[in-house]
């Protein structure tokens, strides 16, 4: 079991076919792979409606891959499978928050026979030595630095982008048709936030510049007026309207797929319009693969941000880990601008994939 049938595929199936060559076969319709001779269901766990897939089993040797992103209905369940004298479960994972059910059924059970062993990223003899630097760096002064490379269940306290925000000067930049000009942007994205009762409406336009090095935030847009859809659209076009008559790449929008009927009045707004764009719904990844990109990006200098867009560098500067969550979250009580940090994920949802430097999966 791992989160997806894709992870288990990409972390436990292909590797394991560099050392058995073919006799490690791939996951088929009825989610079962041909493994050294035996007949290995390969299930998801990331959502509880992966239950009916097993219940009635019995399990005599599980393996589970990533299990901290595991649905806690699913672990659970999971436990109650393993009832063969002989069953047995195997399980990796990077640490998550000590509030994390998990944690507490490794290190606060009782009478159960668990064993542990915790490693570090130094511990990992096939990882190139140069990689693990660069992870290094770009993990530095964020909690993930002391999950994913320490290898520790740390809380997440504090800012969430602590290296942006003790180094804003950086990232900024006076003009940034001429920064892309220098730099070959390849193409545009523009995410927005539908804004609801005290939240804002938001627009965050960015471009990538050739092999997806940088990031360069171009505008934004930020309004708390109570408007009604077509003047939401109207502030939208304004926006973009400037920058699609001049020689740059084609646009996509990604707007949040939560409201489909402002997406098809904005999506025939842009037709009336005249207006060389493509509208897509964004997909909303998971908060925690966002932030952990962004960081990454920060680290590595990779960003780049119109130092106009005074409502995001505010939002990067002041966003803070909500402590009372017992989970990886923002804090999202109206203190701190959230709506301007999703604009921008949703405007580079669709290419998170290819602006992680190793291969990180977003699912």
């Amino acid at each position: 079991m791992g989160v997806t049938k894709e992870t288990i595929e990409r972390n436990v199936l292909k590797p394991m076919r560099e050392y058995y060559g073919n006799t490690i076969g791939a996951i088929n319709s009825r989610n079962v792979a041909k493994i050294l001779g035996e007949e290995v269901y390969c299930l998801g766990a990331e959502k509880s409606n992966q239950l009916s897939k097993i219940q009635g089993a019995t399990f005599k040797y599980l393996y589970g891959d990533e299990v901290a992103k595991w649905n806690e209905d699913v672990f659970n369940f999971m436990k109650s499978r393993l009832r063969s004298p002989v069953s047995c479960f195997d399980g990796t994972l990077n640490p998550e928050s000590p509030n994390h059910y998990l944690y507490k059924f490794i290190f606060e059970s009782k009478g159960l026979d668990i064993y542990t062993q915790h490693y570090t990223i130094d511990d990992n003899p096939n990882y190139p030595e140069k990689q693990k630097e660069e992870l290094k760096k770009e993990y530095a002064g964020t909690v993930f630095y002391d999950r994913y490379i320490l290898g520790l269940w740390k809380k997440a306290d504090g800012l969430v982008y602590p290296v942006f925000a003790n180094n804003t000067e950086e990232y900024l930049i006076d003009n940034p048709l001429d920064y892309l000009a220098r730099n070959r942007p390849i193409t545009m994205f523009y995410g927005i936030d539908w804004g609801h009762s005290k939240s804002a409406n938001t627009g965050v336009l960015a471009a990538v510049t050739n092999g997806f090095k940088e990031v360069v935030v171009i505008d934004e847009l930020y309004t708390k007026e109570e408007l009604d859809p077509d003047k939401i659209y109207e502030k939208h076009l304004n926006l973009l309207k400037p920058y699609l008559s001049l020689s740059l790449p084609a646009l996509s929008i990604y707007p949040d797929n939560a409201e489909s009927m402002l997406i098809r009045g904005l999506k025939k707004a842009i037709i009336n319009a005249g207006l060389r764009a493509r509208l897509d719904g964004c997909y909303k990844h998971k908060i925690t693969d966002r932030i952990v990109l962004e960081n990454a990006l920060f680290a590595a200098k990779r960003i780049k941000i119109n130092r106009k867009c005074v409502k995001l560098i505010h939002a990067f500067n002041e966003a803070v880990w909500d402590s009372k969550s017992a989970n990886d979250s923002r804090l999202d009580d109206g203190t701190s601008n959230i709506d301007s940090l999703d604009s921008f994920e949703y405007a580079i949802c669709s290419i998170m994939e290819k602006l992680s430097r190793y291969g990180i999966k977003y699912k």
